[in-house]
Order: structure tokens, then C-alpha cells, then sequence
């Protein structure tokens, strides 16, 4: 249906139009004050004629990943669709408005991506910082265990919540990750601060 609509003239209420003019600033204008004023399908249907192909080859120059570049079609047409009100049409032409949403889909794109990475880091880095801590302080030991527990209430309680999970209620990092929904890579960083203080605590104690 919708590739019915797009092979056709589209005639939303606030005007007439056709795809595809090479620069058909007019009728992008009224297809966007359509979907503002009336969530017009066949306005919007339009504007996605004109802009995805464009978006797309800016998202692969971006992303070099087809798959990435029509995730930002979809965001960005998806943020058209939604945001179309806050065009005006006296400060801009509807391409350069749909461009800065374009641009900032892309931008946070990028983000996720970068946040993703960092994530996939922590988790490369953190088994081997433990692995190095615990070949020094083994933790497995009861009594140690019992110490533990004395000084959990001096740790942030993000920290303390990670050192029970894994020392008192036998849970692996996936798991816990999963209960306090946050990444893997922060649950490490969590659990190697918490070792760390519980370890300076301790000797401070023990001196």
C-alpha cells in the first residue's frame, strides 16, 4: 500500500503535489505542515520518497554498514513523524529541517555506538584485573568471607548490592547484570572498586 501511495499524486488537505520535483521546497513545506496539522499518512508518505534515499546514502558515508544506514532512516523519518509541528516554515526550508533531524539521529547514533564499545571494553579489561587481584587476595576463604560482611555497610550501596550478589547469593555477573539491568562491563567495575576498598578496610584493620 504504501509503495501504491508513493508511485502516485499525493494530495494531502493543505495542498497539491507530486514526486518527484528536483527541489520541491513548496510542496515539502506543505507535506510537513499536513502531517503537523492532520497526521496526514500521504504527506508523510511523500516526504519519506524524497528524503529516505538521501538519508540512506548519508547514513552508509556515515556508518559504511547498510543495515546502520537504514536504522537512521527509520529514526529519522520516525522523528519527522512525530516532531513534524515544530517546523516553521518562516525560519527554514523543510530540507534543512529535516537534516538537523537527521544530523542528530546520527549523533546519537554515534553515542549508543561509543557506549556499546566501551561496554565490550570493560568487559575484555575486567576478567583480567581480577584475575591479577585474586591470585594475590583470595576471597573464596569463609572467614574472609565473614569479614566481608562486616565492612559491606562501609561501601556505596551500587557496590555492596554487586559483592552480595556474587559472594553471598551465588550469582555469576550475567545474572546480576541482568537483575540490576545494567551492563556487564559496569558490574566488574562495580565488584573490583568494591574488592579494592573492602581489601584497604581490612588491612587498615588488620595493621
Amino acid at each position: 500500500m504504501v509503495s501504491q501511495q508513493l508511485s502516485t499524486r499525493c494530495e494531502p488537505n493543505t495542498g497539491n503535489y507530486t514526486a518527484m520535483p528536483q527541489t520541491p521546497s513548496k510542496e515539502l513545506a506543505d507535506a510537513l505542515s499536513a502531517v503537523a496539522a492532520n497526521r496526514d499518512k500521504h504527506a508523510f508518505a511523500y516526504l519519506f520518497a524524497y528524503f529516505s534515499p538521501k538519508i540512506k546514502r548519508f547514513g552508509i558515508k556515515q556508518f559504511n554498514s547498510e543495515a546502520q544506514a537504514m536504522e537512521l532512516v527509520q529514526d529519522t523519518l520516525t522523528s519527522v513523524w512525530r516532531k513534524a509541528h515544530l517546523y516553521n516554515n518562516d525560519k527554514g526550508a523543510a530540507t534543512t529541517w529535516v537534516y538537523t533531524v537527521m544530523r542528530n539521529a546520527s549523533f546519537d547514533m554515534l553515542r549508543k555506538m561509543k557506549s556499546n564499545k566501551e561496554d565490550n571494553i570493560s568487559e575484555d579489561i575486567w576478567p583480567l584485573v581480577e584475575q591479577h587481584d585474586n591470585a594475590d587476595h583470595e576471597f573464596s576463604d569463609h572467614l574472609e568471607n565473614q569479614q566481608i560482611k562486616n565492612y559491606l555497610d562501609k561501601l556505596p550501596q551500587a557496590q555492596r548490592d554487586v559483592v552480595k550478589g556474587v559472594y553471598f547469593q551465588d550469582m555469576s555477573q550475567e545474572q546480576l547484570a541482568d537483575q540490576l539491568n545494567i551492563p556487564i562491563g559496569t558490574v566488574k567495575s562495580r565488584l573490583r572498586l568494591a574488592l579494592q576498598k573492602l581489601r584497604n578496610e581490612m588491612g587498615d584493620r588488620n595493621d
